[in-house]
């Protein structure tokens, strides 16, 4: 029993997954972008972007540093850009 209430002590000091602060504001200028939503990738190589950008494809590691004037790009499986936010 008391290896038991230990074992639940210790389940309580695991370090919880960082929370993101919530994404109130276009603080990228992400908005400037949402019309690539669908396009294949390969429009990304059409556009001026200027200032820090990530594009992020399946099973890509990210770090998890949010920066607010970061543009995220999200590629999907099929190469289409799925999603455009900030951090």
């Amino acid at each position: 029993m008391k290896r038991m209430i230990a074992l639940i002590a210790l389940a309580g000091c695991t370090a919880a997954e960082p929370v993101l602060p919530p994404q109130l504001e276009d603080t990228c200028g992400a908005r400037d972008y949402e019309n690539l939503i669908g396009q294949d990738a390969t429009a990304l190589e059409r556009v001026l972007l200027l200032g820090p950008v990530r594009v992020i494809r399946p099973g890509d590691a990210v770090t998890m540093d949010f920066r607010p004037d970061r543009v995220n790009f999200k590629i999907s499986d099929d190469e289409t850009i799925r999603a455009i936010d900030c951090g």
